[in-house]
């Protein structure tokens, strides 16, 4: 089982576009894997890309706001774990 660690918790989801913003608690880059788990959500992606304010950024930290692109729906509130 892999260890996970929380890392931030989705504040919105623009479904049309299937890209969620993650309001960071912790330090997050591109490539690595996330575990998003809620009431109905719970999947494991690897993050290809990620932005802020509109750029392509590689590397995030606590107290930043990001976009990623997702594989499923999500939700409003669920959490977000980096897979370790």
């Amino acid at each position: 089982m892999a260890e996970e660690k929380l890392i931030g918790k989705i504040s919105h989801y623009f479904g049309g576009i299937n890209v969620g913003i993650i309001e960071l608690t912790d330090t997050f880059s591109v490539g690595e894997k996330i575990h998003i788990k809620g009431s109905s959500t719970d999947f494991e992606q690897v993050v290809s890309s990620m932005q802020m304010d509109h750029k392509d950024i590689q590397e995030a930290k606590a107290g930043d706001a990001i976009g990623i692109k997702v594989d499923q729906k999500i939700r409003e509130g669920d959490m977000v774990y980096k897979v370790v």
